[in-house]
């Protein structure tokens, strides 16, 4: 299905998610575990040197230079250069007659890794990542032995640094495969893909599609849809296809299509959250009127009669729900809204007096402020019609400028 919100994230980026990725894993190979290495080398027409490493401890493992990068059609490839270890232990040998032991320093430089990863999304709509590539090459080992047998030592130092560097070379990939399954991809396993707005509604961000890499980019297509928390069902219309621009000179793009916006007016008005009042409290001081009977008993003839001075109130509700379209204008949609007028009684109870149909042109400007998409809406002017009047029928033209008014001052602020 098409995604309703997308997401690109691009080399730059991604270069901002390597300074946070690179860290963990020059952590977690920080704790690679060495096994003991025992032998024997053969010294010419003298004998066997037979040796053995233990308790081998990797004191820093170091990854200075580091880039993720995407790679087309597969996922993310990170490539580590340069990078550095340093390790010690103890060793023991014995030659001919000559026995000794101590402890040793190993340094380890000119570390090269190379990573693939595949992205991919389960069932649910949770991304997943695995290891689908590791190679790791390592160009100097150097082993510093403390004893006084100095030439004994160099009868096996340059087999220990081989089968050294071997180990190493198989560890650090080892490593790598198994952070990346125990630890990446069961931390995104715990990532949620809905989110509550508040105490009625939840939106929906999970994937529809696996990740897809480019050369470029990464992009997300995710399903951004609202929905109840109390009942959700089925939207009644597809989302239509999304299209990212050819830019990729900032970290991170965002896209949102009317599906996105739609189902946000479908989830609001099926709640009843699409209501709005207006009363005397809400009309500011500077409109130089109050809100009662007498102000539209110029329009209303019979308001004046039959509930003198009254305080009055507004109910403005969505018969439908409103539903928008995207242009290169930005956003726009022509809602239809009732608007049910009320006398206050002294006993305080409603007095249901008529019901207007209001008609007008809204458009949306959205933006971003401290990380959270935000909007504010501009309205054109109100065209009104005779909906149901229990005070007789009369003529809303020269109503329009009033409720103009009060849109303007009072809810509009309102919905902002």
């Amino acid at each position: 299905t098409n995604p309703g919100f997308v997401v690109r994230i691009t080399q730059a980026g991604l270069d901002y998610a390597q300074q946070q990725g690179i860290a963990i894993l020059e952590k977690d190979l920080a704790q690679l575990k060495l096994p003991d290495i025992s032998g024997e080398s053969r010294v010419l027409r003298v004998g066997k040197v037979r040796y053995e490493l233990s308790r081998l401890r990797l004191r820093d493992f170091h990854l200075p230079y580091s880039r993720i990068t995407p790679i087309s059609n597969v996922g993310l490839q990170v490539s580590i250069s340069n990078a550095f270890a340093e390790l010690d232990g103890d060793w023991r040998v014995k030659f001919l007659f000559i026995r000794d032991h101590g402890s040793f320093n190993l340094k380890v430089e000119n570390i090269y890794i190379k990573i693939s990863l595949r992205l991919g999304s389960d069932t649910t709509g949770k991304p997943t990542i695995s290891t689908s590539g590791c190679s790791a090459r390592i160009s100097k080992v150097q082993v510093l032995f403390s004893g006084k047998f100095g030439w004994l030592y160099n009868l096996f130092h340059s087999v220990i640094e081989s089968r050294l560097r071997k180990i190493l070379e198989d560890k650090v990939c080892d490593n790598v495969e198994k952070s990346v399954h125990n630890e990446l991809q069961t931390y995104i396993q715990t990532l949620p893909v809905t989110a509550r707005i508040d105490k009625k509604f939840g939106i929906d961000y999970s994937l529809v599609a696996s990740p897809r890499a480019t050369a470029q980019s990464l992009d997300l297509d995710l399903k951004g849809e609202f929905y109840s928390l109390a009942h959700r069902s089925t939207v009644p219309f597809s989302p239509l296809p999304l299209a990212f621009p050819s830019d990729h000179e900032r970290m991170v793009y965002f896209g949102a299509s009317s599906y996105f916006f739609n189902t946000a007016g479908i989830a609001y008005h099926k709640a009843g959250a699409l209501v709005f009042e207006i009363t005397e409290a809400m009309i500011p001081k500077e409109a130089g009127f109050s809100l009662d009977t007498s102000i539209f008993s110029a329009f209303v003839p019979e308001l004046e009669e039959m509930y003198p001075n009254m305080p009055m109130k507004f109910r403005l509700s969505a018969p439908t729900a409103p539903f928008l379209t995207i242009g290169p204008g930005g956003i726009s949609f022509q809602p239809t809204v009732d608007v049910q007028a009320y006398a206050i009684l002294p006993n305080s109870s409603l007095a249901p007096l008529f019901i207007l149909s209001l008609v007008r042109n809204v458009s949306a400007v959205i933006n971003v402020r401290s990380g959270r998409i935000v909007g504010s809406l501009d309205v054109g002017r109100i065209r009104l019609s005779l909906k149901d009047s229990a005070v007789g029928t009369f003529q809303v033209r020269m109503m329009q400028s009033l409720m103009n008014i009060l849109t303007s001052s009072t809810l509009l602020p309102r919905l902002n």
